[in-house]
């Protein structure tokens, strides 16, 4: 069984129909993958602390934006200390190797970070192992018993709403990016994307063009989206949460030959706060964040892991045990004020 975090910070209407594929998540944010005891059939569980009936239309965050305005290539260095933290409280109901991915995207020296992992109070070892794009996983073995992973960190860096790092970028990554994925289906929707965006050049303009359609085209509406809907069905339903949101900007500037990936990322800001899944779209020579909902301003973003699409953003997943997910809890805050977000500059993600 695989527990994952798709990135999304909203619950799965699976959930409320389904009580008792997953016992015990108590109202708590959490996303599962991987066969149901109950059905034996691949599943995605998403659930959140906020009531089901919580509704939130990205058209209440823009007041007084243009969404339609393009893209500054310009942009301002702003210091900022971030500090995040992630809790896991879970069962293991036999013999389990996990991997946890958890831990900010940066080398453990230039991070202020303690990950702490314990079975039934006992402390265990956690292997930690370099993934893409500056991404950690740390892998641990434990046997059956209650599990409780605690991990926090202070960031201390500029936060640059246009200056991350920039990666270097070859060819096979690039094509990696340009394909189709599990959960952005780029190959389903080339004509529509055309049809849509077919005048516009690619560059800042086409950035600012695919997030401005996807935020006024999609409700943001907890629980609304199956844990297995991808982009397309996102599109046709209209609403969904914030992996729905990345997965349709991705696939669609993909369908644009436009290379698109997936982050999740600690996100100061966010309410009610969670995980948290956003695009990148490589233009410029550069990685440039995406984020359609407006949730949180895009330069206190910490980067935890990257992939194709939520399926590669996993915080916890379990091999040969199945476990019994029973709380995540997730902080992140910045010192002092949050930072302004001007949604006609680029941004990267730090």
């Amino acid at each position: 069984m695989s527990a994952a975090n798709d990135g999304s910070c909203a619950a799965s209407a699976w959930m409320r129909r389904n009580p008792s594929a997953v016992p015990r998540f108590a109202g708590r944010s959490a996303g599962v993958t991987g066969p149901s005891s109950a059905t034996g059939l691949p599943l995605t569980v998403i659930v959140i602390r906020s009531p089901a009936s919580a509704r939130r239309s990205t058209s209440d965050t823009q007041v007084g934006l243009d969404r339609k305005a393009p893209l500054d290539r310009a942009a301002t260095i702003l210091p900022m200390i971030r500090h995040v933290s992630c809790h896991l409280a879970f069962d293991t109901l036999d013999q389990a190797h996990l991997a946890l991915q958890v831990a900010v995207a940066r080398p453990p020296e230039q991070v202020d970070e303690r990950l702490v992992v314990t079975v039934d109070g006992a402390p265990v070892e956690a292997r930690e192992y370099p993934e893409p794009h500056g991404g950690r996983v740390h892998v641990v073995d434990v046997p059956a018993g209650s599990v409780v992973v605690d991990y926090t960190a202070t960031v201390d860096d500029a936060g640059d709403p246009a200056g991350g790092p920039v990666e270097t970028v070859g060819e096979a990554e690039r094509l990696l990016y340009l394909r189709p994925s599990r959960y952005a289906e780029s190959d389903r929707l080339v004509g529509f994307a055309t049809g849509e965006f077919q005048q516009i050049p690619h560059g800042p303009e086409l950035l600012a063009a695919v997030s401005s359609w996807v935020g006024m085209r999609l409700a943001y509406v907890s629980g609304s989206s199956e844990p297995t809907d991808g982009a397309t069905e996102t599109l046709l339903a209209g609403e969904g949460v914030c992996r729905d949101y990345a997965h349709l900007v991705v696939a669609l500037l993909r369908a644009l030959e436009v290379p698109a990936r997936l982050a999740a990322v600690y996100a100061p800001g966010l309410d009610p706060m969670d995980f948290h899944a956003v695009a990148e779209a490589y233009v410029d020579d550069a990685w440039h964040v995406v984020d359609a909902t407006l949730l949180a301003p895009r330069a206190s973003l910490v980067r935890i892991t990257t992939g194709r699409d939520a399926a590669d953003t996993a915080f916890l997943s379990s091999y040969g045990g199945d476990i019994d997910l029973q709380a995540v809890d997730v902080t992140a805050y910045v010192d002092g004020d949050l930072p302004a977000d001007d949604i006609t500059r680029l941004a990267r993600l730090a």
